[in-house]
C-alpha cells in the first residue's frame, strides 16, 4: 500500500520534470535561432488548428499552427511547424524566419522578444516547480505520518497490568 503514495509522486515527478527540460530546450532553441544574427525569407505553406477539450461540458482550447517553408544559406530547403503563431499570417504569406544553422536547423518566424520569452518560461518553470515542491512535500509528509504506525512504536510483547479505579486494564 506504501507503494502507491510514492510511486504516483515519483511518476508525476518523472513528468514535470521532463516537462521543464523540453520547456528549457525549447527556450535555448529560440533564442540561439534569434541571436545568430542569421534570417530569411520564408512563406506559410498552411495554416491549421487543432482542438482539445469538449467532452462533458469541459471548455474548448484552439492552438493555431502555422508550416512554413525557406531556403538556408547554405541551399538547404527547410520546412518547419510553429504553435501558436499570429492569426494575421495566412497561406502563401511571406514572412521573415529566422534560424540557427547546424546539424539540424532550428528556426522561428516569431518575431525576436527576449523579455518575453525569458518571462513565459519563468512562468512555465515557477508552475512546475510548485508540483516538484507539493510531490516531494506529499511524499516527505506521508513517510512521518507513516512512521508512527509502523512495528518500531516500543511495544516490546510484555503485558501490564493498570488498575484504574478498581477497573483491572491490560493495553
Amino acid at each position: 500500500m506504501d507503494l502507491i503514495f510514492y510511486a504516483v509522486p515519483t511518476l508525476i515527478l518523472a513528468v514535470v520534470l521532463y516537462m521543464a527540460y523540453r520547456v528549457l530546450h525549447r527556450s535555448m532553441q529560440i533564442r540561439s535561432a534569434w541571436s545568430s544574427g542569421l534570417t530569411a525569407e520564408g512563406r506559410c505553406l498552411r495554416v491549421f488548428t487543432t482542438t482539445h477539450g469538449g467532452g462533458n461540458d469541459t471548455s474548448v482550447s484552439t492552438t493555431l499552427h502555422h508550416v512554413y517553408e525557406f531556403t538556408a544559406r547554405d541551399g538547404r530547403t527547410v520546412r518547419f511547424e510553429e504553435e501558436d503563431g499570429p492569426a494575421t499570417i495566412l497561406e502563401g504569406d511571406f514572412v521573415t524566419v529566422y534560424y540557427a544553422e547546424g546539424e539540424r536547423v532550428v528556426a522561428t518566424a516569431k518575431t525576436p522578444s527576449n523579455g518575453r520569452l525569458a518571462a513565459s518560461t519563468g512562468f512555465i518553470l515557477a508552475f512546475l516547480g510548485v508540483a516538484v515542491v507539493f510531490c516531494i512535500g506529499f511524499m516527505v509528509t506521508y513517510h512521518q505520518m507513516s512512521d508512527g504506525f509502523g512495528s518500531d512504536d516500543g511495544y516490546d510483547g510484555s503485558t501490564e497490568v493498570v488498575v484504574i479505579d478498581g477497573v483491572t486494564m491490560t493495553p
